[in-house]
Order: C-alpha cells, then structure tokens, then sequence
C-alpha cells in the first residue's frame, strides 16, 4: 500500500483545504442538461449534448482534442512552444496551463483546473494517470465537480474508436468521422505493407533519443511502435519479463549501439543529429556511414513521439518511406499538406511543407 509522508500528508491536506475552497465557489454552476453519463467514479452526470469546455490531464489526448475543436479546451497542459502556437486558433493560444500527468513529476494544478471549471476531465485512459500514487490521484481528480471519464487511445490500433467515442461525448461526431477514417486506412495499408515484408528484409532501426543519442525505446513500447508498422526492426530488445518506465528513455552506452550497428537511425533531437556525422565513434555505425541518419519531423509536436500523439499516423507514413522508399513510393510533401488540412485545418505551401520535412 502507498503511504504517505508527514510532509506529503500536510500538502495534501493543505491542498485538500484549496480544492473545498475553490469548489465551494464553483458549486452554482451547473451544466446544461443534454444526456446523462457515468464517469470513472460511478458517479451519474447530466452533460450538454456538446460540451463546450473540457479538461485532459493528458498531452496526446488534449492535442486530439485541439484536432476536433479547440475552442473546447479548457486549458493545456504546458506551455506551447513556438511551431505549437502556428496551429493554435488566437483564443487558444492564451489558455491558462493546468498541467497533467505525463511524466517527469509532471501533476495537474489542481487550483486552476478548479478555476477553470470544466463541464468534463478526460483522461487518454487510466493507465495515463498510473503512477506509485495512483490512489492518491484517483482521489485529487474526484474532488473535480465534473465527469472524469477514460477513452482507451494508446496504441495507434485504438484510434479510431477512440476517436469516434470522443465525438459522440462531444457531440462533434461529423468531424471526427473525418478524422477517424483517415486513421483506419492508414492502419489498413500500413498493417497491410508491413505484413508484406519478410523478416529477414525488415530494416534495422535506432531510435536515438536525448542530446547525446544514447537514451531509446524498447521495441515493445507504444513509443516505438510505428518502427514495426513501417516495415522496421527496432533493434533494442527489451525482455519479455522487463517492464520499462512508462516514461520510456531507456539508457544505453555507444558500445551498446556499435553492437546493434542498424541499417538506420533516426533521432529525436536536433543537437546530437548536427554532431553525429562528425563524431568519429559513430561513424563507426553504418547507419552513420551510409548517411542513413534521419531527424524526425517535430511540428507542430514530435511525428513519432513525445508525446505519442496523432501524429504518428504521418510519421509512419515517413518512416516507411524512409526504410521502403521502392516498397511504399509516396510523395510526402503533399501527404504532409493533406495531413495538415484535415487536422489542423491549415493549408501548407509546398514550401511550407517541405520545411517542416526537412526541419
């Protein structure tokens, strides 16, 4: 059982003393009746039949929410960084930050998400709020005098339902049947491509993280898993028995990867893709010498990762043409400017696009 400290128990009932206080204030506010749902908890709500304001704790979540409609967010989840903010409509972009649970000590700010007042907190699932204080979170996001339900969205296999029950909650369910279509038929010919290539022609993939290129990801984790999708082999093998942070970022010494010696590798960040052609250690790799080093799109957030968003139904289109580029001939810069229509409603030049492919 998870105990708590002295210190973490005197901020927890501090805290506690905040939440009665901010709830106490919110208590007149009452939602529009629409339809009746029972959230996590059992508890019964009366809903609007379209919500116009709603929280998510979770980073791949809040973005596909901002793809549905981002005048429904209620706040987000950190800060946005600049190739963030050219996708955000003006109103969105001057949202208060509530935080969420995603890693790295990462909590909500209860306060605020309080003050915010949304009609609905929706969680990617219940593993996104998994954690050695997971009683204890389960316990902070009750206090939320709204319905907290969970859509499963993990794997890029659950995407387009979730995709589909997030619009009927939300009552947008013409826009997400564009959404979740493209999804389905990416996972169609995907699943389809990739059961096509035999094992032994299955390219070998690293997936460098981190400024130093040493940190990865298992080949069984969510993280990685457009490698196999796009007709790759990750070569970091995790045991069967192992159970990796959710976080991922699995460290890993430069003997480690000279061993692996992939056929390509493809980086995360900007700093150690600048250095890697020149480091004579890694042009010990062949990935290295054949210039078969690739930096992942990131815009507006990361197409393979981080967070393990939407996204990834573009990325894995990249990948694949990266690995299979006679197997799967498709022309990115226009795949990339239909993408961004349809999810963020921005239509790119093919400048536009080939920039944010060439990053």
């Amino acid at each position: 059982m998870y105990r708590l400290s002295l210190g973490q128990s005197v901020c927890w009932k501090t805290l506690c003393v905040s939440i009665v206080a901010v709830v106490a204030l919110l208590v007149p506010a009452v939602h529009l009746q629409g339809k009746e749902i029972t959230d996590i908890f059992g508890r019964k709500f009366s809903v609007a039949d379209k919500p116009k304001k709603v929280y998510s704790p979770s980073p791949p979540m809040t973005s596909l929410l901002c793809a549905v409609d981002p005048t429904v967010l209620a706040g987000l989840n950190n800060v946005l960084r600049g190739n963030e903010r050219k996708y955000m409509p003006k109103q969105a972009r001057s949202l208060p930050v509530l935080g969420g649970w995603f890693g790295q000590g990462n909590v909500p700010n209860m306060e605020m998400v309080l003050r915010a007042n949304p009609e609905m907190v929706i969680l990617q699932d219940l593993s996104s709020i998994s954690s050695p204080n997971l009683t204890t979170n389960r316990a902070i996001l009750k206090t939320v005098p709204a319905p907290v339900v969970s859509i499963g969205m993990s794997t890029l296999s659950e995407y387009p339902e979730a995709i589909l029950s997030l619009g009927r909650l939300l009552g947008r369910e013409e826009r997400t049947r564009e959404l979740a279509a493209y999804t389905r038929q990416t996972l169609t010919d995907l699943k389809a491509f990739a059961r096509g290539i035999p094992d032994r022609e299955r390219v070998s993939v690293y997936y460098a993280e981190g400024i130093k290129g040493l940190n990865t990801e298992c080949d069984t984790s969510i993280r990685s898993e457009i490698i196999h999708l796009a007709g790759g082999r990750n070569v970091h093998r995790c045991d069967s028995g192992r159970s990796p942070s959710g976080y991922g970022m699995e460290r890993v010494d430069l003997e480690q990867v000279l061993f692996y010696d992939p056929d390509v590798i493809i980086v995360f960040e900007k700093t150690f893709y600048r250095n890697v052609f020149s480091d004579p250690l890694w042009q010990r790799i062949k990935a290295v010498r054949n210039r078969r080093v690739y930096l992942i799109p990131n815009e507006p957030f990361g197409w393979t990762d981080r967070p393990p968003s939407f996204m990834r139904f573009l990325g894995v289109k990249w990948l694949a043409n990266i690995l299979h580029p006679v197997r799967y001939r498709i022309d990115m810069v226009r795949e990339t400017q239909r993408f961004f229509k349809l999810f963020f409603g921005v239509r790119l030049t093919v400048d536009e696009a080939r920039g944010i492919l060439l990053r």
